[in-house]
């Protein structure tokens, strides 16, 4: 990845986990509604890794919200 991407994914990251955070979620929960690993929930929102699409979706679902909504960080 480079900069630009980088600095994208970090703050996608972020934004998922204020999301979460929103709605008094902890890691281990979240990641168990997403149907995904709480390790790839701590990467994903440590921006350290670019999550595929079916993983934003079962995210966006979870925080019932769209994913441009998500992935709209302007």
């Amino acid at each position: 990845m480079n900069t630009k991407e980088e600095k994208y994914f970090k703050n996608l990251g972020e934004k998922i986990k204020q999301l979460r955070e929103k709605k008094n979620l902890d890691q281990k929960t979240f990641a168990f509604d997403c149907e995904i690993s709480r390790t790839q929930l701590h990467m994903i929102e440590n921006g350290k890794t670019n999550p595929r699409l079916l993983t934003l979706i079962k995210i966006t679902n979870a925080l019932e919200i769209s994913l441009s909504k998500l992935v709209d960080l302007s």
